[in-house]
């Protein structure tokens, strides 16, 4: 039997020589602990519809704290599920658009459970370059032949599926959280239906963002519903509370709540986070111009910031994304703006399938006036060498 000495102390070395890469390249990623109340303008959250802190959501989240207690206290087919859980999912299908609906723990959970349920060994799913990561990893969990086509390229999805016989599923975000592009969802449609496939979009980026008061991107394509179709979405973004969730024909929900290993063997969601997100459901359903207010301030802020000579991406939704000149640019870039009381995201390899490094804007629905002149004023004025055209 051989025999092991090395010293103990030594058995993550390998871990210093990773982070003195991540250093050099500008990529070293911490944590920033935020006070409850912060003194910082937000433009980094994914707080779409500004109702994470809205009274009726917290109220939400009390009072369903108070009713069913802190925890789930188990996985959703043991007693995680609670009448709540049943309500929150009847009321996010018939609002999207869908004969039914399935909540999980997280939108992660939601997309690997869709992704591995729906592909096996022999189905063919292909995947848009420009995918979350969740979804990602659902294709490699699923163990099924993966195609990635190029971004947006309902052509090249088409060819992919023409050459493989047997199951099939495209699937694509809505809207990319990188550049907040719109993917091109009549197109993967069509494809899918010449094809033969299934079609599964993530919808995070765009459920209380676009289509009819916020019913999201599937709504306004007119594919909500439709019988080859499936959802993810997340309650942590537009809807200002966590977890996710898979809507799609009522046979779907059901092989997922058999098969799906992120829903089987997963704590259900906090009641707390179901009872917040059912209220803002409800608040969006009764005000749904907050909807147009999202988009309206995302196009504001892209005027500006390009008329300042700044390179960003057209808004298809509520991201706005500029381009740096680099990663550590973009590190800095985000730091000065902190330091002048703008929080700002900032995406950098491998965060980005292009590897160009950028702030990344949340065009809030509840920012006033004010708040957009100041944000446009701090973002231009910290802007690094190279990043103005001018």
């Amino acid at each position: 039997m051989p025999q092991h000495t090395a010293d103990p102390a030594d058995v993550f070395a390998w871990i210093d020589a990773a982070e003195s890469v991540r250093e050099r390249a500008g990529l070293v990623r911490t944590l920033r602990p935020r006070p409850p109340v912060s003194p910082l303008l937000d433009l980094a959250s994914n707080d779409y519809l500004g109702l994470s802190r809205h009274p009726e959501t917290v109220r939400g989240a009390r009072e369903a704290a108070e009713c069913w207690g802190a925890g789930a206290t188990g996985s959703r087919l043991v007693t995680g599920t609670t009448e709540l859980h049943a309500e929150l999912e009847r009321e996010l299908a018939a609002f999207c658009g869908f004969e039914a609906a399935l909540v999980l723990s997280s939108g992660y959970a939601a997309n690997l459970a869709a992704v591995t349920a729906l592909s096996d060994r022999g189905t063919l799913v292909v995947s848009d370059a420009g995918n979350h990561a969740s979804i990602v990893d659902g294709c490699r969990l699923s163990r099924a032949a993966t195609s990635v086509v190029p971004h947006s390229d309902p052509d090249a999805a088409r060819k992919a599926l023409a050459a493989h016989e047997g199951r099939a599923l495209l699937v694509s975000d809505s809207v990319f959280s990188v550049d907040g592009d719109a993917a091109p969802l009549a197109g993967y449609d069509a494809v899918c239906r010449g094809e033969g496939a299934a079609l599964l979009v993530d919808d995070a980026h765009g459920l209380g963002v676009l289509g009819e008061g916020g019913r999201g991107a599937l709504h306004a394509a007119g594919l909500s519903g439709a019988p080859h179709v499936v959802a993810t979405l997340t309650l942590s973004k537009s809807l200002g509370s966590q977890g996710g969730a898979v809507l799609g024909p009522a046979k779907v929900i059901r092989h997922l709540v058999n098969t799906a290993r992120t829903f089987i063997f997963d704590t259900g969601l906090a009641p707390a986070a179901a009872g917040a997100a059912l209220a803002s459901l409800r608040l969006l359903r009764r005000e749904p111009e907050r909807a147009d207010r999202a988009r309206e301030v995302a196009g504001l802020l892209y005027g500006r910031l390009t008329a300042s000579g700044l390179t960003a991406a057209r808004p298809d939704a509520a991201v706005v994304s500029v381009r740096a000149p680099s990663a550590s640019a973009a590190l800095r870039w985000a730091a000065d703006c902190r330091e002048a009381g703008l929080s700002v995201g900032c995406f950098r390899p491998p965060s980005v399938p292009d590897g160009i490094s950028r702030l990344r804007l949340t065009a809030r629905a509840d920012l006033t006036g004010d708040e957009i002149d100041r944000a446009v004023t701090t973002i231009v004025r910290a802007a690094p060498a190279g990043a103005l055209d001018r």
